[in-house]
């Protein structure tokens, strides 16, 4: 990860903390509610839902129109990305064009393309959208709470993990932040040859390739992978505190925080002196919203390795967070 990369996620995240918890989704309000309960049901909001159509690294023909499509859907060119939509039956077009002509059976052609896709998290998430466009708070989250479980492995997971929790940032999970470099040659390519090349390198015992895999992971919103990636990298190193950090910051889930908190605590006892834990554990304190004890982490940080570009990235994130 190159320097100007690192600090573009810390600035990034800090700027997201210091919003978290006041331009969260005011579907957070009808929580355990059900659509007789008052504020359930509101009335319907104005515009149109967003549509959150991910390609990954797909590079084909109809991924690039659908993408195209999306773009001019969300930018208000609904009539223009309804033409691309209805070039394609795929799940996405299907949800595409069942948005563009909102609010004119958007949310009953959702309930379709659900019922004809129960498992999709894809259909999930945006059933949920339109439902919270219609005013049907609690069907909403129900739906987002759907879409958060049935596919854990796919960004639209994260996505809807990032609707129900409105207060922490709304990037979709912490990244972790190597210290060693990533593996000759993979650098110098792009795209898919440069992710395709981490896997192969992945399966053999270098523990960089692991963790960088696990990385490309993580931003492709493969959480589940990336968490596998980063425990095979603390299996095959398990007395070095960096693999040991990534397997822990992989296994943070806004809806399950602890999961990652329980190893880094231990992490901090094990190795007392190690910028890398006292960095991310400050790190994720962040997301928590916990700034006084992400301070003394982060400060640690830096005392502990005030050469190491921990302390570096630790420097810029403290200036980074807004003043209490």
């Amino acid at each position: 990860m190159t320097a100007r990369a690192r600090v573009l996620v810390i600035v990034a995240l800090a700027a997201a903390a210091a919003a978290a918890g006041t331009v969260g989704v005011t579907l957070l309000q009808t929580r355990g509610e059900t659509t007789s309960t008052p504020g359930a049901v509101t009335k319907p909001r104005e515009g149109s839902p967003p549509l959150q159509l991910d390609f990954g690294l797909s590079g084909d023909a109809e991924s690039r129109d659908l993408a195209r499509a999306a773009s001019l859907y969300n930018k208000g060119d609904h009539s223009a990305a309804a033409l691309v939509f209805a070039r394609y039956d795929s799940l996405p077009a299907q949800i595409g064009a069942a948005f563009a002509g909102w609010p004119d059976g958007g949310l009953d052609a959702m309930k379709r393309i659900v019922a004809a896709h129960p498992k999709s998290s894809l259909a999930a998430l945006h059933l949920g959208l339109a439902y919270y466009w219609s005013g049907r708070n609690a069907d909403a989250e129900d739906a987002f709470t759907r879409a958060e479980t049935l596919q854990p492995d796919t960004p639209y997971a994260l996505s809807a993990a990032t609707i129900l929790h409105p207060e922490m940032p709304p990037q979709p999970l912490p990244v972790f932040l190597p210290s060693m470099r990533p593996p000759p040659g993979v650098e110098s390519l792009a795209g898919p040859k440069q992710v395709e090349a981490l896997a192969r390198l992945a399966r053999g015992d270098d523990v960089a390739a692991r963790i960088y895999y696990g990385i490309a992971l993580q931003n492709l919103g493969r959480a589940v992978s990336a968490e596998r990636a980063f425990a095979s990298a603390a299996a095959i190193a398990p007395d070095d505190p960096e693999a040991l950090a990534a397997a822990a910051v992989g296994r943070f889930r806004k809806e399950h925080p602890e999961r990652a908190f329980s190893r880094l605590g231990p992490l901090a006892r094990r190795f007392p002196h190690a910028a890398v834990v006292r960095f991310h554990l400050g790190y994720l304190l962040v997301w928590l919203g916990d700034r006084t004890q992400a301070r003394k982490e982060l400060q640690l940080a830096i005392s502990e390795g005030p050469d190491t570009v921990y302390a570096k990235d630790a420097r810029v994130l403290l200036a980074s967070l807004p003043k209490e």
